[in-house]
């Protein structure tokens, strides 16, 4: 049957956008309830090249991830990124802290804070590290 002079329906672009998300973001997911863990603090600091760095800071949202980073002073994240660029090593070194006990209370959990270090090749893209997080243990992995 032919299209009786009907216009074909277009793509809305009209739709919402996410904001841009830094390059390093994270996500935290409790392993008690199988949710989200929302409202914990996390801190993000440069080791190697060059540091540490003044932390980025960050509060886990309502979906346990922290997309954009606070920075304390100094520049961006994705500015600092932007400037070690160029450094002769090409791979950097983060921390990720999570405030566990915080999130747990302080006599309820095994880690009182939870230190991940992984290295950043800046040219690679994003990188994203999900935490899988319980009062006695933790699985950490290199999402996408």
């Amino acid at each position: 049957m032919e299209n009786a002079g009907l216009a074909s329906p277009q793509p809305s672009s009209t739709l919402p956008t996410a904001p841009p998300k830094d390059p390093i973001t994270c996500h935290v997911l409790d392993q008690t309830t199988g949710l989200p863990a929302p409202s914990l603090s996390v801190s993000l600091t440069l080791l190697r090249p060059l540091g540490p760095s003044t932390p980025f800071k960050g509060i886990t949202n309502k979906d346990g991830r922290i997309t954009k980073w606070q920075a304390q002073e100094g520049p961006s994240l994705q500015d600092m990124l932007d400037n070690l660029d160029e450094h002769p090593s090409g791979r950097m070194v983060w921390v990720l802290k999570f405030e566990t006990g915080q999130y747990w209370g302080e006599g309820n959990t095994f880690f009182p804070e939870v230190e991940v270090r992984f290295f950043v090749i800046p040219k690679e893209g994003h990188y994203h590290v999900p935490l899988l997080l319980g009062p006695w243990s933790y699985t950490t992995y290199r999402g996408s």
